[in-house]
């Protein structure tokens, strides 16, 4: 279905499970190499066991030296570099901005946007040397559109869609395309804790917010992995050869947020 994937080397954040996994093997079925890297040990074992071909390293995106360490890693496995999908991110609380930590705050910040300036830091000289690439972010929905009780998460999402934006320009001369994607309610675990946050701040239960939540966008529905991943493996193919410097929704058109 793709075209220009086969033999590409990717480098994933957050690549251990969820959409991060799901995004690998499909790489992978496209005769792609993949590395990625998570903090979970517990979700990079069981990819271990599920994809070996998979190649992977254990990192907190926030962390310098870890980030540092993944590319020593991932260039020991690929050779190079193609693609840097920044997956990585945190929900943060669910709280009023009166009522929330600054630690909460920061900690949002470090892994939703420090952590893909860190990737993209490192990934820009590889992806020079190997003569262009791709570079795809991940923001949100909730990047476009402000969210109550989402302060740090919503502000993280629009810092990526500004960083993308800004990449896009610097880079472009040297044939690096970099798009952002602005996926709406996913399905998974996140979501459901976002889900059971929001009922806990608002008194509602968490089937009202769940369908709050799906009358919030014209399909009226969630937004599974593989609309995420279809679209990604899309930016990252020569079929989109001239598109950069966008921000993608797969959210079936938000109407409003909450």
């Amino acid at each position: 279905m793709y075209t220009g994937l086969e033999g590409k080397r990717v480098l994933i954040t957050a690549g251990a499970a969820g959409l991060g996994a799901l995004l690998g093997r499909q790489f992978i079925d496209e005769g792609a190499k993949v590395h990625c890297c998570d903090v979970d040990e517990t979700a990079l074992s069981a990819l271990r066991q599920s994809s070996p071909d998979i190649t992977q390293s254990n990192a907190d995106v926030s962390d310098p030296a870890a980030v540092d360490r993944t590319f020593t890693e991932a260039l020991e496995s690929l050779g190079g570099l193609d693609i840097l999908v920044n997956n990585a991110g945190i929900a943060g609380p669910t709280a009023s901005v009166e009522d929330m930590s600054f630690e909460d705050w920061s900690r949002t910040m470090q892994i939703n946007i420090d952590g893909q300036f860190l990737f993209a830091n490192r990934a820009i000289p590889l992806l020079k040397s190997a003569g262009g690439g791709v570079i795809i972010n991940l923001s949100s929905v909730a990047g476009l559109i402000g969210c109550a009780r989402r302060a740090p998460y919503v502000a993280s999402k629009w810092a990526v869609i500004g960083f993308t934006k800004t990449l896009a320009m610097e880079l472009g001369a040297s044939n690096i395309r970099v798009n952002a994607i602005c996926p709406g309610a996913l399905t998974g675990d996140r979501m459901d804790r976002v889900i059971a946050g929001e009922a806990a701040a608002t008194g509602l239960t968490e089937a009202e917010v769940r369908e709050r939540t799906t009358q919030s966008n014209s399909l009226r529905s969630f937004i599974d992995p593989e609309d995420i991943t279809s679209m990604i493996l899309f930016l990252c193919s020569d079929a989109s050869a001239k598109m950069t410097g966008q921000a993608i929704t797969v959210d079936g058109h938000t109407e409003t947020m909450r």
